[in-house]
Protein backbone atom coordinates (compact mmCIF):
# COMPACT_ATOMS: atom_id res chain seq x y z
CA UNK A 1 0.00 0.00 0.00
CA UNK A 2 1.70 3.08 -1.00
CA UNK A 3 1.14 5.99 1.05
CA UNK A 4 0.15 9.87 -0.55
CA UNK A 5 1.91 13.01 -0.50
CA UNK A 6 -0.15 14.11 2.73
CA UNK A 7 0.94 11.11 4.82
CA UNK A 8 4.34 11.54 6.84
CA UNK A 9 6.34 8.82 7.13
CA UNK A 10 6.10 6.93 10.92
CA UNK A 11 9.37 7.23 12.09
CA UNK A 12 9.73 10.98 10.74
CA UNK A 13 9.42 13.44 13.85
CA UNK A 14 8.29 16.91 14.01
CA UNK A 15 10.79 19.51 14.39
CA UNK A 16 10.10 21.04 17.50
CA UNK A 17 10.40 17.02 19.02
CA UNK A 18 14.28 18.01 18.51
CA UNK A 19 16.46 16.92 21.74
CA UNK A 20 18.15 19.89 21.61
CA UNK A 21 14.58 21.78 22.08
CA UNK A 22 13.95 22.68 26.00
CA UNK A 23 10.46 22.10 25.02
CA UNK A 24 8.66 18.76 25.39
CA UNK A 25 5.98 19.48 23.54
CA UNK A 26 4.57 21.18 20.50
CA UNK A 27 5.64 24.65 21.21
CA UNK A 28 3.29 27.84 22.12
CA UNK A 29 3.77 31.44 21.29
CA UNK A 30 4.87 31.71 24.28
CA UNK A 31 7.85 28.78 24.02
CA UNK A 32 9.15 30.65 20.68
CA UNK A 33 9.75 33.89 22.25
CA UNK A 34 11.23 33.01 25.24
CA UNK A 35 13.95 30.98 23.03
CA UNK A 36 13.97 34.08 20.67
CA UNK A 37 14.82 36.20 23.60
CA UNK A 38 17.15 34.15 25.18
CA UNK A 39 18.54 33.60 21.61
CA UNK A 40 19.06 37.60 21.77
CA UNK A 41 21.18 37.36 25.65
CA UNK A 42 23.50 34.75 23.73
CA UNK A 43 24.36 37.14 21.09
CA UNK A 44 24.32 40.39 23.27
CA UNK A 45 26.62 38.79 25.49
CA UNK A 46 29.31 37.75 22.83
CA UNK A 47 29.24 41.11 21.45
CA UNK A 48 29.90 42.94 25.10
CA UNK A 49 32.65 40.97 24.88
CA UNK A 50 35.12 43.49 22.95
CA UNK A 51 32.68 45.99 23.37
CA UNK A 52 32.93 46.37 27.63
CA UNK A 53 36.70 47.79 27.48
CA UNK A 54 35.61 49.82 24.19
CA UNK A 55 32.58 51.30 26.26
CA UNK A 56 34.29 51.46 29.93
CA UNK A 57 37.09 53.98 28.55
CA UNK A 58 34.68 55.95 25.57
CA UNK A 59 31.13 55.61 26.67
CA UNK A 60 31.57 54.86 30.57
CA UNK A 61 28.08 56.62 31.12
CA UNK A 62 26.89 53.87 28.55
CA UNK A 63 28.25 50.97 29.96
CA UNK A 64 26.90 51.78 33.23
CA UNK A 65 23.32 52.21 31.61
CA UNK A 66 23.71 48.67 30.77
CA UNK A 67 24.21 47.98 34.49
CA UNK A 68 27.70 46.56 34.39
CA UNK A 69 29.57 47.00 37.79
CA UNK A 70 32.98 48.52 36.60
CA UNK A 71 30.92 51.05 34.39
CA UNK A 72 28.89 51.99 37.77
CA UNK A 73 31.82 52.60 39.78
CA UNK A 74 33.81 54.67 37.02
CA UNK A 75 30.92 57.19 36.76
CA UNK A 76 30.43 57.54 40.75
CA UNK A 77 33.92 58.15 40.29
CA UNK A 78 33.56 60.73 37.71
CA UNK A 79 30.72 62.33 39.39
CA UNK A 80 32.62 62.84 42.65
CA UNK A 81 35.56 64.27 40.65
CA UNK A 82 32.97 66.74 38.22
CA UNK A 83 30.65 67.53 40.65
CA UNK A 84 27.78 66.93 38.81
CA UNK A 85 25.06 64.60 40.23
CA UNK A 86 22.63 62.54 37.89
CA UNK A 87 22.60 58.81 39.75
CA UNK A 88 18.80 58.61 38.75
CA UNK A 89 19.51 58.80 35.39
CA UNK A 90 22.24 56.11 35.79
CA UNK A 91 20.45 53.99 38.10
CA UNK A 92 17.25 53.69 36.46
CA UNK A 93 18.65 52.20 33.31
CA UNK A 94 20.73 50.11 35.16
CA UNK A 95 18.41 48.37 37.30
CA UNK A 96 16.04 47.73 34.22
CA UNK A 97 18.32 46.13 32.32
CA UNK A 98 19.59 43.83 34.99
CA UNK A 99 16.24 42.96 36.20
CA UNK A 100 14.94 42.52 32.16
CA UNK A 101 18.10 39.93 31.71
CA UNK A 102 16.75 38.56 35.22
CA UNK A 103 13.19 37.96 33.89
CA UNK A 104 14.07 36.28 30.58
CA UNK A 105 16.10 33.28 32.83
CA UNK A 106 12.96 33.09 35.32
CA UNK A 107 10.45 32.85 32.24
CA UNK A 108 12.64 29.97 30.90
CA UNK A 109 12.21 28.28 33.65
CA UNK A 110 9.15 28.86 34.26
CA UNK A 111 8.23 27.51 31.03
CA UNK A 112 10.58 24.71 30.67
CA UNK A 113 11.87 23.60 34.36
CA UNK A 114 14.97 21.85 34.52
CA UNK A 115 15.23 20.95 30.98
CA UNK A 116 17.24 24.09 29.58
CA UNK A 117 19.57 23.48 32.87
CA UNK A 118 20.38 20.16 31.94
CA UNK A 119 20.65 21.14 28.42
CA UNK A 120 23.75 23.60 29.73
CA UNK A 121 24.96 20.95 31.66
CA UNK A 122 25.29 18.57 29.13
CA UNK A 123 28.77 20.22 27.79
CA UNK A 124 30.16 21.06 31.17
CA UNK A 125 32.16 19.25 33.16
CA UNK A 126 31.17 16.94 36.30
CA UNK A 127 32.28 19.48 38.74
CA UNK A 128 30.43 22.00 37.48
CA UNK A 129 26.96 19.79 37.00
CA UNK A 130 27.03 18.79 40.59
CA UNK A 131 27.94 22.74 41.54
CA UNK A 132 24.45 23.67 39.49
CA UNK A 133 22.95 21.16 41.32
CA UNK A 134 23.86 22.20 44.54
CA UNK A 135 22.65 25.49 43.68
CA UNK A 136 18.99 24.25 41.55
CA UNK A 137 18.46 22.32 44.88
CA UNK A 138 19.47 25.27 47.30
CA UNK A 139 17.46 27.89 45.11
CA UNK A 140 14.26 25.92 45.24
CA UNK A 141 14.60 26.07 49.20
CA UNK A 142 15.03 29.45 49.79
CA UNK A 143 13.94 31.15 46.10
CA UNK A 144 13.40 35.20 48.00
CA UNK A 145 17.48 34.55 49.21
CA UNK A 146 18.40 32.87 45.51
CA UNK A 147 16.77 36.15 43.97
CA UNK A 148 19.15 38.67 45.83
CA UNK A 149 22.31 36.69 45.98
CA UNK A 150 21.84 36.30 41.70
CA UNK A 151 21.91 39.90 41.76
CA UNK A 152 25.00 40.07 43.63
CA UNK A 153 28.97 39.92 42.29
CA UNK A 154 29.17 36.63 43.83
CA UNK A 155 31.37 33.34 41.75
CA UNK A 156 27.43 31.81 41.72
CA UNK A 157 25.40 30.33 38.74
CA UNK A 158 23.39 33.19 38.67
CA UNK A 159 21.70 31.95 35.60
CA UNK A 160 20.78 28.17 36.69
CA UNK A 161 19.83 30.13 40.16
CA UNK A 162 17.35 32.29 37.98
CA UNK A 163 15.91 29.62 36.17
CA UNK A 164 15.61 27.27 39.33
CA UNK A 165 13.08 30.74 40.72
CA UNK A 166 11.01 30.56 37.35
CA UNK A 167 11.01 26.31 37.92
CA UNK A 168 9.81 26.71 41.46
CA UNK A 169 6.88 28.39 40.38
CA UNK A 170 7.31 31.73 42.46
CA UNK A 171 4.67 34.72 40.86
CA UNK A 172 6.73 37.02 38.43
CA UNK A 173 4.87 40.12 40.58
CA UNK A 174 7.07 38.68 43.62
CA UNK A 175 10.09 37.55 41.83
CA UNK A 176 10.15 41.76 40.17
CA UNK A 177 9.41 42.96 43.45
CA UNK A 178 12.70 41.52 45.05
CA UNK A 179 14.61 41.71 41.62
CA UNK A 180 13.98 45.87 41.53
CA UNK A 181 14.78 46.06 45.18
CA UNK A 182 18.07 43.82 44.87
CA UNK A 183 19.02 45.20 41.60
CA UNK A 184 18.60 48.26 42.56
CA UNK A 185 20.49 48.16 45.97
CA UNK A 186 23.89 46.64 44.28
CA UNK A 187 23.69 48.80 41.44
CA UNK A 188 23.62 52.15 43.95
CA UNK A 189 26.17 50.23 45.95
CA UNK A 190 28.66 50.44 42.63
CA UNK A 191 27.54 54.11 42.18
CA UNK A 192 28.79 54.94 45.11
CA UNK A 193 31.82 52.75 45.71
CA UNK A 194 33.01 54.99 42.69
CA UNK A 195 31.90 58.39 44.32
CA UNK A 196 33.34 57.73 48.01
CA UNK A 197 36.71 56.85 46.48
CA UNK A 198 36.57 59.72 44.01
CA UNK A 199 40.09 60.56 41.30
CA UNK A 200 41.99 56.97 42.55
CA UNK A 201 38.98 54.93 41.19
CA UNK A 202 39.30 56.55 37.93
CA UNK A 203 42.80 55.90 37.48
CA UNK A 204 42.11 52.69 39.17
CA UNK A 205 39.00 51.79 36.43
CA UNK A 206 41.11 52.79 33.70
CA UNK A 207 43.73 50.86 34.11
CA UNK A 208 41.19 48.17 34.75
CA UNK A 209 40.40 48.93 31.29
CA UNK A 210 43.63 47.34 29.52
CA UNK A 211 43.67 44.77 31.49
CA UNK A 212 39.35 44.15 30.05
CA UNK A 213 40.97 44.51 26.89
CA UNK A 214 43.85 41.69 27.45
CA UNK A 215 41.25 39.72 29.12
CA UNK A 216 38.58 40.09 26.03
CA UNK A 217 40.89 39.56 23.36
CA UNK A 218 42.09 36.23 25.19
CA UNK A 219 38.52 34.88 25.43
CA UNK A 220 37.73 35.69 21.93
CA UNK A 221 41.09 33.97 20.57
CA UNK A 222 39.54 30.84 22.93
CA UNK A 223 36.81 30.50 21.40
CA UNK A 224 38.04 31.15 17.65
CA UNK A 225 40.72 28.34 18.57
CA UNK A 226 37.94 26.31 20.49
CA UNK A 227 35.55 26.08 17.37
CA UNK A 228 38.68 25.39 14.80
CA UNK A 229 39.74 22.68 17.26
CA UNK A 230 36.48 20.76 17.12
CA UNK A 231 36.40 21.33 13.09
CA UNK A 232 38.90 19.47 12.80
CA UNK A 233 38.87 16.74 15.05
CA UNK A 234 35.07 16.12 14.64
CA UNK A 235 35.19 13.43 11.85
CA UNK A 236 33.66 14.09 8.40
CA UNK A 237 30.28 12.62 8.07
CA UNK A 238 31.83 10.56 5.43
CA UNK A 239 34.21 8.64 7.28
CA UNK A 240 31.78 7.97 9.89
CA UNK A 241 29.66 5.76 7.47
CA UNK A 242 31.00 2.55 7.86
Amino acid sequence: MTSTPDEAPADEQEWWADPSLPWQHQPTRADLACLAAMGVLGLYSLAMIPLRPLLLTQAPFVLAGLGYGAGLAYVGALMATSGVLGWALILIPATAMAVAIASVYWWAGNLWGRTIVDQWAAKKSERTQRRWDKAWDLTHRFAIGAIVLAFIPLPLPMSVMLVAVGAARVRYRTFLGVALLSAGAVKAAWLALGYQLGEPAVQVVEAYAWVLWLMSLAILLGMVGAYVWRKRTRPDAADAVE
